[in-house]
């Protein structure tokens, strides 16, 4: 497998590559505007290295004495950038997933920052994948543990990333648009407030704006009905698990105070929404590595959704097929799955609760091997810097478990990925790649 293991890697690096702030933003930085400053927020998982990016670019224009900020980061992000730490711009950091006090720390900077900017200055919002959480400023009446408890209760009973975005626009002050009503005394009622424009990196199946970050600077579609349907869906798996629904978020989503910013809305008049990287174009890149490596390629999409484990039967039937056809076959696929916790004393993530299903069902089968990495290279876990990013795994995976007397199944059934690709030495970890374009799998199929 030494040399499927090396290509595999090679192809969840283009993809990451691709998305990484110091490509996809290039072309895209807006110049300083005459008489006014360049004012930059923002929040997520690549949030360091666009802070990089944006000192940079405009150190070299000679304008960055008209340039200043505040960005937020995952805990110990700031410090894997190095000698290349920015020095002008500011990095808060919070925690990923569940927020605490840096999150809601750093959103009331960004708001507060926000409401200082006049007509003639320009709002930069860099966003990606992760500033949901690291941007959290709960909507009155409402306080910090409520919310934690209700995003870990969302996340733990397997919510996908729209559900826990509808919730947590309705529960905030500044995602649902918030973030642009209040850039300049922008308020709802006037066009007042200062130009807004927004890059972001997205990390979500469809690119859906109000979806990424929670739409800090765009129009939410939802409504506060919506937030209290996904709560009720979610509601009986989050009590089975001992995760209840904190009576105070009820309170909230029936409050029409809470109810976010609508398309009309006067806040958006003045500003501009680009996404400068998305999960397809990563793909793009890992297929035609793929394709010029000697490989037909089936690009399954960035969509792609479902249980982990139940979408890795699928995709190791395609896998068999094509070896029972003889085919040299690379199958790629992006999207956010999800995971089903049975046991929370389990450590693991979608990926590797993936790669370990596949690695059962692909065990019969030579020749097959493959590849299951989020691309912020942060797999579960509780979002730290030393966390796998996902694993490899072949035919011969599930042999060299029961070699060691680890045996595959009960590790599935465990949620217990890490602990038994750890023993084997077959996880990906590359400590935070300073972007995120969601998960990333690939199998390959040597006919």
């Amino acid at each position: 497998m030494a040399g499927s293991r090396e290509l595999l890697l090679q192809l969840y690096e283009a993809a990451v590559a691709a998305a990484h702030p110091d490509v996809c933003l290039a072309g895209h930085w807006p110049d300083v505007p005459q008489g006014g400053r360049l004012i930059v927020l923002g929040a997520g998982k690549a949030a360091a290295a666009m802070a990089v990016a944006a000192e940079r670019h405009y150190a070299r224009a000679g304008v960055l004495d008209r340039v200043l900020g505040i960005l937020t980061a995952p805990y110990g992000y700031a410090a894997t950038l190095g000698d290349k730490a920015p020095s002008h711009l500011r990095i808060i950091e919070g925690r990923h997933p569940a927020p605490d006090a840096g999150s809601v720390a750093a959103a009331t900077a960004a708001l507060e920052l926000a409401a200082t900017a006049t007509p003639p200055d320009l709002v930069l919002v860099l966003l990606s994948g992760g500033a949901s959480s690291l941007w959290s400023a709960p909507a009155a009446g409402l306080n910090l543990d409520a919310k934690t408890a209700l995003t870990r209760g969302l996340l733990k009973s397997g919510a996908d990333i729209h559900e826990m975005n509808t919730v947590r626009r309705h529960l905030s002050r500044i995602k649902g648009g918030r973030l642009a009503q209040g850039a300049g005394g922008a308020d709802g009622h006037s066009a007042a407030g200062a130009r807004l424009l927004t890059l972001a990196i997205s990390d979500v199946p469809g690119d859906d704006p109000a979806t990424i970050g929670s739409g800090p600077t765009v129009a939410d579609p939802t409504t506060l009905a919506d937030a209290r349907a996904v709560i009720a869906k979610h509601q009986p798996r989050m009590e089975k698990l001992g995760l209840p629904v904190p009576a105070s978020i009820g309170r909230a989503l029936a409050d029409a105070a809470n109810e976010t910013a609508k398309p009309g809305d006067f806040a958006f008049a003045r500003s501009e929404y680009r996404i400068v990287a998305t999960p397809a174009q990563s793909l793009e890149k890992a297929c035609d590595l793929a394709k010029r490596s000697g490989y037909e390629v089936m690009c399954l999409g960035d969509e792609v959704t479902g249980e982990a484990r139940e979408v890795a039967m699928a995709h190791a039937a395609l896998a068999i097929d094509a070896h029972k056809a003889g085919r040299c076959l690379a199958i790629i696929s992006g999207g956010e799955l999800e995971v089903t916790v049975r046991n929370r004393a389990g450590r693991g993530g979608r990926s590797q609760e993936y790669a370990l299903a596949l690695a059962l069902a692909i065990k019969d089968t030579p020749g097959i091997a493959a590849i299951a990495a989020d691309t912020d290279g942060i797999d579960g876990g509780d979002g730290r810097v030393t966390d796998p990013a996902g694993a490899v795994v072949s035919t011969e995976t599930v042999a060299k478990g029961a070699a060691r007397h680890l045996a595959a199944q009960k590790f599935l059934d465990d949620n217990d990925a890490t602990t038994f690709f750890e023993n084997l030495g077959d996880l990906v970890i590359t400590g935070p790649t300073h972007t995120n374009v969601n998960d990333f799998r690939a199998i390959l199929v040597d006919g």
